[in-house]
């Protein structure tokens, strides 16, 4: 059965979905959520840490190191990837990119 965005499970077929969202809006079902992470065994404080992660990372940070971080990240990301050698050799007249 697939999973809906918070890991509950959902019946695949579109109105078995339907029918399923209709009985929890009307209140007949309740929602199921599923395990939370505390009945996992996962300390509460650690995720209640998880959850603020990069909001109190980016409070603490200064605008200067912020921007660093970010010019470094485009340059990643708009930087020249190499072709993969096993590509150049595949009988292509051309490399692939």
């Amino acid at each position: 059965m697939p999973r809906g965005p918070k890991g509950e499970r959902r019946p695949a077929d579109v109105i078995g979905n339907a029918v399923k969202v209709m009985r929890i809006a009307t209140g007949k079902e309740p929602e199921d959520y599923g395990p939370d992470p505390e009945s996992q065994g996962k300390d509460p404080a650690a995720v209640a840490l998880g959850r603020k992660g990069g909001k109190a990372r980016a409070a603490s940070m200064s605008a200067r190191k912020r921007k660093e971080i970010a010019k470094k990240a485009a340059a990643r990301r708009w930087a020249k990837k190499p072709i993969l050698a096993s590509r150049r050799t595949a009988g292509h007249s051309r490399p692939c990119r």
